[in-house]
């Protein structure tokens, strides 16, 4: 019996180590290495170059894999590098794909330059103005971009001149890629930062900056001094760090209060360290669905040949795109199609919302409505379909159905008998009142 006991507990250590070496498996990942063209400069924009390569990612430096000795035949030897992330950001799985899967994880890698910043949040990380020789070594910024959307993150790089392999020093990572929110709900937009813990610049200080970009539009949404503690004085109404997540943890998501639409569009978050930087950006939409009224409503009462104007007005939706149409909905049940009718312009409230209006002429005897039914107004948007209908009548009808026409028959019918009864009665009593003349003649 200890025999079997101490077996089975091997073979649960053996496949709980296995789960956990299959789900901390590291991606070996291609990326497209980007540099400007050494001669080329003198315009605006600098030539570039492209070639691809071959990222090894591991959380041990220590560790190599069989598959670290094999190159494939389109990717240069030279561009071929061993990366070391300890905190294992890297092996996220939606930067691990199963072998064979079609979709791939975007990846970019370029030369970096660490520089002093001169911002004023960032500026006093590197006050003493002295480059530490640690920085002399080769320097890269990497991006990715996880599958669908997952996880997106962007690393500095540092290697020993010359050498491929490459140990991660800050990374910033984000898991809200691309954010729906509704109006007035609040809104946390994840970016998170770790700093390796042997090197140097990690007990130097760091700064955080929020910034807001739409349709060429940018403005500073917040930014933070970890250094001196000081939140800069631009700070927007309604945004938030969360201090205390941030020094502890590197938590430096940002909190909106209360969603609005004007809040829609792109969010990049940057973490400062002395010389270095490296940023993330994420998209926010912010997605009201409409609301409808019919006018008039309750329709009056149609007769044949009448032409009825209704309109349905969709309001207080965002963002601007918005398809609406008509159906109508018999007696019998079934639904067709009424077109979209005449669509005015949009109109924005004050909140930053849509309104706009269709109007459908609706004829009772063009479009053959029988005795009436069901009028709909839909709305198809981002945010979802809406639909608000009302009811038509229509009196006069000229083809009337078996219901109508037994009716009609029961009432001529009672209407005969009772004209029969009233002369019967007539001509009963005016008998009557000769046959007493006779007699009194008599």
């Amino acid at each position: 019996m200890t025999d079997f006991s101490t077996i089975y507990k091997l073979s649960l250590v053996a496949v709980i180590g296995l789960i956990q070496a299959c789900s901390s498996s590291c991606p070996v990942l291609e990326c497209w290495f980007v540099q400007e063209k050494a001669g080329r400069g003198g315009g605006l924009t600098a030539a570039t170059s492209q070639e691809k390569s071959l990222l090894h990612i591991r959380t041990d430096a220590h560790s190599h894999s069989a598959d670290s000795q094999k190159v494939p035949s389109d990717i240069n030897a030279d561009r071929v590098y061993f990366v070391t992330d300890p905190a294992a950001t890297l092996c996220h799985s939606s930067l691990n794909p199963p072998r064979g899967s079609i979709e791939k994880p975007q990846c970019e890698i370029n030369p970096f330059l660490p520089q002093p910043s001169s911002l004023k949040w960032a500026a006093p990380l590197t006050d003493s103005a002295l480059s530490p020789i640690y920085l002399q070594a080769d320097w890269f910024s990497t991006s990715y971009q996880g599958l669908n959307k997952q996880l997106t993150v962007s690393s500095i790089t540092r290697a020993p001149k010359a050498s491929k392999e490459h140990d991660v020093i800050l990374s910033v990572t984000s898991k809200t890629v691309s954010v729906q929110a509704r109006l007035g709900e609040p809104v946390l937009l994840d970016c998170n930062f770790w700093v390796d813990p042997t090197s140097p610049l990690s007990g130097s200080g760091f700064a955080v900056e929020w910034r807001y970009q739409f349709r060429g539009d940018g403005r500073l949404v917040l930014a933070y001094d970890g250094k001196t503690d000081r939140l800069a004085d631009t700070q927007e109404k309604g945004a938030m760090l969360d201090i205390e997540s941030l020094h502890e943890k590197g938590n430096a998501s940002l909190v909106l209060q209360e969603a609005k639409v004007r809040h829609s569009g792109l969010y990049i978050c940057t973490t400062y360290l002395p010389y270095l930087v490296a940023q993330v950006a994420m998209e926010l939409e912010i997605v009201e669905p409409p609301s409808l009224s019919i006018y008039p409503s309750p329709l009056p009462l149609a007769v044949p040949g009448q032409t009825l104007t209704i309109q349905c007005e969709a309001s207080g939706f965002a963002p601007l795109s918005l398809e609406l149409s008509w159906e109508f909905k018999g007696a019998d049940g079934k639904s067709r199609p009424l077109g979209s009718g005449s669509i005015s312009g949009h109109r924005q409230a004050w909140d930053g919302t849509f309104s706009q209006t269709t109007r459908l002429d609706l004829d009772t005897t063009t479009l053959d409505l029988g005795r009436g039914g069901e009028v709909t107004c839909v709305a198809a948007h981002l945010g979802g379909t809406r639909r608000a209908s009302v009811s038509l009548n229509v009196i006069g009808f000229s083809a009337p159905s078996i219901e109508d026409s037994m009716a009609m028959v029961g009432v001529a019918l009672v209407l005969y008998g009772l004209i029969k009864f009233v002369s019967w009665t007539i001509t009963s009593s005016g008998s009557g009142e000769a046959d007493k003349q006779d007699k009194k003649d008599k």
